[in-house]
């Protein structure tokens, strides 16, 4: 208290007020003159006292900032008594449990994405030891003509799925740090079914596959080639769940809530036990090839809700996935 520079000047000045005063009262009247200066006195130590009482009320204050800076949970300061320092505390106690909350938020991002990390070296990893171990047979001489162009087609997948693999890590990281520019524009459904399903056509053919699309003319308001990419990680899962010579469907319109796409493929459906967890992030199901990266669905499922949009999955005679873009 005493090195604060204000209080000083205020004590001083008061002082002074005090002893004009009562010396004022001294000329005027003995008596009044030390009634004048014992009432001065006493002012100065009732004001002494409450603003000792106030700075120990700060220094509680100051000792609580400074365990929530070392890591201190948030401790309940909260005041519901009137006045500045009672509303004071209150608000610090609003900061403190934001910034707890900020700090839990940042521990869950942190743990999210040290797994993420991992689960992104071992995807990798498989793929470049298949690339070493090729290559290294490939530099054999003595190796067959047959078994060589073996090698090489199996590098070529390798790299593809690498090329993949990485391609749509980037565009989940470009999404969880909303770097990505999602247009808004108008896309005929038919349209935007057409670009999802043409990569496929060929896969879906060398399995004996037959794949139909119909709804209606209706105009949705995304992101042609995001929400293309969205709809392709469906229909690639589609086509892996369904046996050769199985039939996948599409349909798509708009109700009253939404305007939706539907891909029923001819497989066995999603097993109950992975359905709540199908859309997280390197989640590979039972029944998932062993190709999987366990990503696309998300990234799908991340599109469709930068959109506004949402992803439905359910089994109905094979797995039903519904994308859904609310009005």
């Amino acid at each position: 208290m005493a090195r604060n520079r204000e209080l000083l000047l205020y004590l001083l000045l008061t002082a002074a007020v005090a002893a004009a005063a009562s010396a004022l009262c001294f000329l005027l009247n003995k008596t009044a003159g030390f009634l004048c200066l014992a009432a001065c006195l006493c002012l100065f130590l009732f004001f002494l006292v409450f603003t000792l009482l106030r700075y120990r009320r700060i220094a509680v204050l100051s000792a609580y900032l400074r365990r929530i800076s070392h890591g201190e949970k948030a401790l309940d300061v909260r005041d519901n008594a009137e006045g500045e320092l009672s509303i004071l505390k209150n608000e610090i106690f609003k900061v403190a449990a934001a910034l707890n909350e900020q700090a839990a938020r940042l521990a869950k991002d942190q743990r999210k994405l040290a797994n993420a990390l991992a689960d992104i070296s071992h995807q990798l990893k498989t793929p470049l030891t298949a690339l070493g171990v090729m290559t290294d047979l490939l530099d054999d001489d003595s190796l067959p003509p047959q078994n060589r162009r073996e090698f090489l087609e199996n590098i070529r997948k390798s790299l593809s799925r690498m090329e993949w693999l990485i391609l749509t890590l980037l565009k989940m990281a470009r999404l969880d740090a909303s770097a990505a520019g999602l247009k808004h524009e108008p896309v005929p459904l038919p349209v935007l079914v057409e670009r999802a399903l043409s990569p496929l056509l060929i896969p879906a053919e060398v399995r004996g596959q037959t794949v139909s699309a119909s709804g209606e003319d209706v105009i949705v308001y995304c992101d042609l080639e995001w929400t293309a990419e969205a709809l392709g990680n469906i229909l690639k899962n589609a086509v892996e769940s369904t046996p050769a010579g199985g039939h996948i469907a599409v349909t798509y319109g708009k109700n009253p809530l939404y305007t939706f796409i539907a891909v029923r493929d001819g497989g066995p459906g999603v097993d109950k036990d992975d359905l709540p967890h199908l859309f997280k992030r390197f989640y590979r199901g039972k029944n998932t090839g062993p190709e999987s990266a366990g990503i696309g669905l998300s990234l799908s499922l991340a599109v469709m809700r930068r959109q506004n949009g949402d992803i439905e999955v359910e089994n109905d005679h094979g797995a039903v996935f519904t994308l859904k873009f609310y009005y």
